[in-house]
């Protein structure tokens, strides 16, 4: 599946825009990760993974149990790559599937992060995510009524999983969002 195939395929499943800027602010961390993470030669599965992670939230949102098996029915038809449809179903932990593949690992961290990048950048006086700092949102981070639907837990994992101080995992998040600024509407 191209990337191209992948966004309209999302399109076609979410209507809710800000759901899809947030699929894109995931598939902009994977890729990133990827390129800290030396998986160039799998970096287009990467983004797929980060950009269809949600594919069906939209049908699920109430049945949170459902979240991410359904995503693997409506990915079953185009032959996507087993490790992509893994990090999917293992992101949601409801599942209490432990991920194991980089990729898995880095979406589980990743998918909570891009939230709270999100609600930090809508609490500066611009708005604009280029304002935000990495102490912004390590700040953030430690306000514990901030962006409560962002699981410390899982972000903290990055270094555990990765093998990457939570200061940089932010970084790189950040900077991967910030090079889509204009797609974020941020």
């Amino acid at each position: 599946m191209t990337r191209t195939e992948a966004y309209e395929l999302l399109c076609k499943h979410i209507q809710e825009q800000n759901l899809i800027k947030h699929c894109l602010a995931t598939e902009a961390g994977m890729l990133g990760l990827a390129d800290v993470l030396n998986e160039n030669e799998n970096k287009i599965n990467w983004g797929l993974a980060g950009l269809l992670h949600d594919i069906d939230y939209e049908y699920t949102k109430n049945n949170p149990e459902l979240h991410s098996l359904k995503s693997l029915e409506i990915l079953k038809p185009f032959n996507i790559n087993q490790e992509i449809l893994d990090a999917i179903e293992t992101h949601n932990e409801i599942h209490k599937k432990e991920p194991i593949s980089k990729m898995a690992k880095s979406l589980f961290c990743l998918d909570p992060l891009t939230g709270l990048i999100v609600a930090s950048t809508l609490v500066l006086p611009s708005k604009q995510i280029k304002d935000l700092t990495v102490e912004n949102i390590i700040n953030r981070f430690k306000e514990k009524s901030f962006a409560k639907g962002a699981n410390r837990e899982h972000i903290l994992r990055s270094e555990q999983y990765l093998n990457i101080s939570l200061r940089d995992f932010i970084s790189i998040v950040l900077q991967s969002m910030q090079n889509i600024n204009t797609d974020l509407g941020l």
